[in-house]
């Protein structure tokens, strides 16, 4: 006659329960060790396998294995399946060495017209040529296989990650040059806000410090078909055909003055030195003669060209002063945020019937952000520069 099951009793310290009570309700956690962690935690208030299995829908004897695993290696360890015998692994440690070291060279490099390896080809080059590597376990590999053996190397060669080798050897020194004209823009910053507290008319030295750069290749793109708008329980959002029509390009030249916040831009089809010159003269009848107008600027061809330093030579002197930044540096440059701003709030999906539109579309944004100028600042390594 089969006796009664006797509950057992499970005890489990605070530290136990807190890690239970979360993996319980855990929705990243495997489904088994959720489940047996609701098991142990029900049977903790409820010491019933019968109580339990009913409870959470499951056969009470799945319950008693797993308190009694709990009880005998622990509530934690109870939540992890029992290790099993399995078959013994057919690849040996060297084939694996030989697998990822394949896996770092490139395709190219044994012959293939591949750049870099695919999984499916690379499981193709060790079966033919594993074996005669002196690896006969690879003669039947297959392309799961070779994901599972690069995943525990951690190895993607499928994928490239892009870096950018610096390649300016005074990048620090003209770092240091553009960290310093900020540092000028935050102690006129300072002194104006002192000058107005104080309520002085002692005028300052007029400068002008404006952040620039140009934004090439906006596309003028015009739809063949009417947009839908959203329609309650319909469609949320726009519906636009997937045929369109190109008008080109225009560029964006633009410079934010840093005091003040006002951006100063043109549009234009191209952006050589002629259109450089074009929006320094913009910036010339900006500002007053007496004002020193210091740009940052990287390194394009146009700002250095004969046509340009031509140009600046008919101004008086010091009008116009150049801070350049470093190659590869043009994240120094404050106007950038402003160009990735513009681009996600006024470009982005804009569709045009032809190219004028587009330009009146462009500086009808421009002065729609110098109605509310924002006065940008520029904090990273500043301290650096004092």
């Amino acid at each position: 006659m089969a006796r009664w099951r006797q509950a057992v009793e499970l005890a489990m310290i605070d530290e136990e329960i807190e890690r239970l009570t979360v993996i319980s309700r855990s929705r990243t956690e495997p489904a088994s060790r959720v489940e047996r962690a609701q098991m142990l935690l029900t049977y903790r208030d409820d010491p019933s396998f019968f109580g339990v299995g009913q409870k959470l829908g499951v056969h009470h004897q799945t319950v008693q294995r797993c308190v009694e695993r709990a009880l005998a290696y622990g509530p934690l360890t109870a939540l992890d399946d029992r290790p099993r015998p399995g078959k013994e692994p057919t690849i040996t440690p060297q084939a694996k060495v030989w697998l990822v070291s394949l896996a770092c060279d490139k395709a190219k490099e044994h012959g293939y017209p591949h750049e870099l390896w695919t999984t499916r080809l690379l499981a193709r080059h060790a079966r033919e040529h594993g074996p005669a590597a002196g690896h006969e376990c690879f003669a039947n590999l297959v392309q799961g296989t070779v994901c599972k053996i690069l995943g525990q190397e951690e190895i993607k060669p499928h994928k490239v990650r892009y870096y950018l080798e610096r390649r300016d050897a005074e990048f620090e020194q003209k770092m240091a040059e553009v960290l310093c004209v900020y540092r000028e823009v935050q102690v006129l910053k300072k002194a104006a806000a002192k000058k107005a507290a104080a309520k002085s008319n002692k005028p300052n030295k007029p400068v002008a410090i404006v952040s620039y750069d140009e934004k090439p290749g906006i596309q003028a793109i015009a739809t063949t078909a009417p947009d839908l708008p959203p329609q309650p329980g319909v469609h949320a959002t726009f519906a636009r055909d997937y045929e369109y029509k190109r008008h080109g390009t225009l560029s964006l030249l633009a410079g934010i003055d840093l005091l003040t916040g006002k951006v100063h831009a043109l549009v234009r089809d191209r952006h050589r030195s002629r259109e450089f010159i074009e929006f320094l003269k913009l910036l010339d009848a900006a500002y007053p003669a007496r004002t020193a107008i210091k740009l940052i600027l990287d390194n394009h061809s146009a700002h250095i060209s004969r046509e340009t330093k031509t140009w600046l030579a008919t101004r008086p002197p010091h009008r116009f002063e150049f801070t350049f930044t470093p190659k590869h540096g043009s994240w120094l440059n404050l106007v950038e945020g402003f160009f990735s701003k513009f681009a996600r709030s006024v470009l982005r999906h804009i569709r045009v019937a032809s190219k004028p539109e587009l330009k009146e579309r462009i500086m009808a944004g421009i002065d729609d952000v110098n109605r509310y100028p924002v006065i940008h600042t520029w904090s990273y390594k500043l301290t650096e520069a004092a």
